[in-house]
């Protein structure tokens, strides 16, 4: 994919050309806004949304990693819908009942049995709970550099914070991920288990 030509088309009014942006980073998106989210049907609401905000936005965009740019416009629209919910707290049966293992194609693996399987998967469950229980802003460093696998530099662009800043929402998010997961001890592997408990 020839990235900078399939903006400068899209900039002059090529939806041809931003659609095959869209296709090319729709999975990303879509993931970081899930692990923020914590919900598969508003994930898609946030990826549509950041992909309509982007072509939107696309003459302010000037170069540079177009990535981290359409992760940033992500992250603001997730943090946007997150302080939105706050105001205004909504219940759905809608999140409780939906089988959000569509992300989780690992378990697929043939070679483990269907207890392993439903192991991995209650720690894949205790993981993502534990991800939704942190504050905003530590989950999304956390998904940032630990889910999606960036650096401190690219989240400190994304998340538009210093690099300081994303440090220690990075270490106070793994350690009440770890806090958090030590109650559900029993689905660790033994060396993640703390010792003396």
């Amino acid at each position: 994919m020839d990235e900078e030509k399939l903006i400068a088309q899209a900039k002059k009014g090529d939806v041809q050309a931003y659609n095959g942006l869209v296709l090319h980073y729709q999975q990303i998106v879509y993931n970081v806004a899930y692990r923020i989210m914590g919900e598969p049907q508003s994930a898609e609401d946030a990826a549509q949304e950041a992909f309509i905000r982007a072509y939107k936005s696309l003459n302010k965009f000037q170069g540079g990693n177009f990535k981290a740019w359409l992760l940033r416009i992500t992250t603001n629209g997730c943090y946007d819908e997150l302080r939105r919910r706050k105001r205004r707290p909504q219940s759905s049966l809608e999140g409780i009942t939906e089988d959000n293992t569509e992300s989780f194609a690992f378990l697929r693996d043939p070679a483990i049995g269907p207890e392993q399987r439903q192991q991995q998967l209650e720690l894949v469950q205790a993981i993502e709970e534990c991800l939704q229980n942190l504050p905003d802003d530590q989950r999304v460093t956390a998904v940032l550099c630990d889910v999606e696998g960036y650096d401190y530099g690219s989240i400190a662009e994304m998340t538009e914070v210093s690099l300081g800043t994303v440090k220690s929402r990075v270490s106070r998010a793994r350690s009440k991920l770890r806090d958090c997961l030590q109650g559900f001890r029993e689905l660790l592997p033994a060396n993640y288990r703390l010792q003396g408990e």
